[in-house]
């Protein structure tokens, strides 16, 4: 059986990890942490996701400005807004919650975002340095940044390994196939109009699945001991719940935990950690305007 990978507990460490140091910072600079969350309308998915950062921030001793706008803003005005934020410096990190309503263009916002509060590491210039050798961003994807952690936690090794990455969203698919090229791993991106997925699947000693597909991933399609990061996060109906659903990942976790090596739950696996990585790039982002003495 599969050593199941304990997301939720080792987010827990990292956040212990970083509430240690939000208190030496407040003591050593007098400076404390300070994370804008910003969510326009009310969307019930991005409403639970808000308050789960904004409590994480709480625990860890971090500052969460909360904006929330009415679903009405335009666009302009939301641009202003993000403008005042990467003029204030007790702001050190601007999250924008997505999806934006309709009318708004999440890239022209997002992109107005200053680089070094860009804790969700999506600026052009952040993605841009992440995809070039040599280059380091400031931030890193949340996500991404979340699955390699877990794999270097759980102590498997990356350099010269082949990975296979389902889904090239810009969100999770893009960026922690780029993490893992600089890794040193082997990539391979699988995607929708990839032939024959299976068998390219079968050969990684990595899989990191963010398909947005419940049950994608079998059994038998994993390699004897590979390490699989479930990204996925999907509601299949489910009477014997309260909600009339439960949430899956892609990989089928029954029978892929008799043949991988190490394996993430859904959920319980990768969620946690994206929390977690939000509040290290925001608490690196405060330390980078201590001046040295």
């Amino acid at each position: 059986m599969a050593t199941i990978i304990d997301g939720k507990a080792i987010a827990q460490l990292i956040r212990n990890g970083l509430a240690t140091e939000v208190k030496s910072l407040l003591s050593d600079h007098n400076l404390v942490p300070g994370l804008a969350v910003v969510i326009v309308g009310t969307n019930k998915d991005s409403q639970t996701y808000v308050s789960t950062k904004r409590k994480a921030c709480a625990e860890a001793g971090i500052r969460s400005i909360d904006l929330d706008f009415p679903e009405s803003i335009s666009e302009s005005e939301l641009v202003k807004e993000v403008h005042q934020l990467n003029a204030n410096p007790d702001v050190h990190g601007i999250l924008i919650q997505l999806p934006l309503p309709k009318h708004i263009n999440e890239e022209r916002v997002l992109g107005e975002i200053s680089i070094e509060k860009d804790v969700d590491g999506f600026h052009p210039l952040n993605i841009g340095k992440l995809a070039m050798k040599g280059r380091d961003p400031l931030f890193v994807p949340c996500t991404p940044k979340g699955c390699l952690e877990l794999l270097t936690r759980s102590g498997v090794t990356l350099k010269g390994k082949r990975a296979v990455v389902v889904g090239r969203s810009n969100i999770v698919g893009l960026p922690v196939s780029l993490l893992l090229l600089k890794a040193d791993a082997t990539v391979t991106v699988v995607h929708s109009h990839t032939q024959d997925i299976e068998s390219i699947v079968r050969e990684a000693d990595i899989v990191i699945s963010a398909a947005g597909r419940a049950f994608m991933i079998k059994g038998d399609w994993i390699k004897p001991g590979a390490a699989v990061i479930d990204v996925g996060m999907n509601a299949v109906d489910d009477p014997s719940k309260k909600r009339g659903y439960r949430l899956v990942g892609d990989v089928d976790f029954v029978e892929a935990s008799k043949v991988a090596g190490c394996l993430t739950p859904v959920p319980g696996g990768v969620g946690p950690m994206t929390v977690a990585m939000l509040l290290t790039n925001t608490v690196e982002a405060a330390k980078r305007q201590i001046v040295p003495k």
